[in-house]
């Protein structure tokens, strides 16, 4: 297994190579001497973590660490100071400028290893959590490929979703959930064949009934777990379909006994289907697709979300002219 990397950074000689002592043996580390050598060296090595000392000549650590936070490229590399200044009002500044912890000079070597492994730790975590979301929307476009080659729609409409989701007044965790879950909303499609999927024409009542197993089926694919996001994506791919009055499908769900994510997504995904060329149908314009979804009221759609999207009809459009069919 590769080793974490880590940044040094400090224009005193003695604490490089005392750093060099504790952490050379179990990381991988490269060094500067000043805020700006720090800010090339982030950039050409890409570490896991920089410790950095605040007082130095040409760029200090305040400067160096605001200027790494400045970059998207460097935002996400966690800054401790390593430093002699330990008064609150110091202490403050780094945290403003960025820092995510300080360890005082001078230094203790058991200290600078438990805060380095804490620290690292939480960036494995971090690094986890993208991996996963990443699957997720992954296995969402794979998903897609079967009747949309691009597979943007799983894209924008995880958005939409988030935005529709902002404008009903759910908190803010909730709407990063359901874009993140909301990619696997069609999973399920992976058990339908390509004859279905891909018919040019009406389906007829026996390719209907296939059709209508692809929620289920995705919520099998998904399965049952402790984790929210891949309980909710479930939750999503099994009642997208349902509709408000009770005439959708796979359970004939109504009203308020939907979930909310999945009376979300079907709203999200019916608008981009709408708008955009599938094998059976032309893209509609913008304004007959509003039309049939405000026809949709109190019908297909929960009426006060419908009303959510209309608010956020501009972010809607923009994030559709942002991922457009390739």
């Amino acid at each position: 297994m590769n080793r974490h990397k880590v940044l040094v950074v400090d224009d005193d000689p003695q604490n490089l190579q005392l750093m060099r002592l504790v952490l050379g043996d179990e990381y991988q580390l490269t060094f500067a001497t000043n805020g700006r050598k720090a800010i090339e060296g982030a950039a050409k090595h890409k570490p896991d973590l920089i410790l950095m000392d605040i007082m130095m000549p040409e760029m200090d650590g305040y400067q160096a660490c605001k200027a790494l936070k400045a970059d998207p490229e460097l935002a996400r590399i966690p800054v401790i100071f390593v430093t002699a200044m330990g008064e609150i009002e110091d202490e403050s500044k780094g945290f403003d400028v960025g820092c995510v912890d300080y360890i005082t000079k001078p230094l203790s070597p058991s200290v600078v290893n438990r805060r380095v492994r804490t620290h690292l730790s939480l960036v494995r975590a971090e690094e986890l959590e993208r991996t996963r979301l990443l699957i997720i929307q992954r296995l969402g476009r794979a998903a897609e490929f079967k009747d949309n080659e691009t597979g943007m729609h799983v894209i924008r409409m995880s958005h939409y979703s988030r935005i529709v989701a902002e404008k009903s007044g759910q908190p803010t965790w909730y709407c990063q959930l359901i874009l993140q879950a909301s990619p696997m909303h069609d999973v399920g499609k992976i058990g339908v064949p390509d004859k279905i999927l891909l018919k040019p024409g009406p389906l007829d009542d026996d390719e209907w009934k296939i059709m209508r197993r692809h929620p289920k089926m995705g919520a099998g694919i998904i399965g049952e777990h402790d984790s929210e996001l891949l309980d909710m994506a479930s939750q999503i791919a099994l009642t997208h379909h349902e509709k408000w009055n009770g005439k959708g499908y796979p359970a004939g769900l109504a009203g308020e006994d939907i979930p909310l994510s999945g009376r979300i997504t079907a709203l999200a995904d019916v608008f981009d289907a709408l708008v955009t060329s599938r094998p059976y149908k032309e893209a509609w314009h913008v304004e007959k697709a509003l039309d049939l979804i405000r026809s949709e009221v109190g019908e297909h759609f929960d009426p006060r979300l419908v009303q959510a999207f209309l608010d956020g009809l501009d972010d809607i459009l923009a994030v559709r002219d942002k991922w457009p069919e390739e």
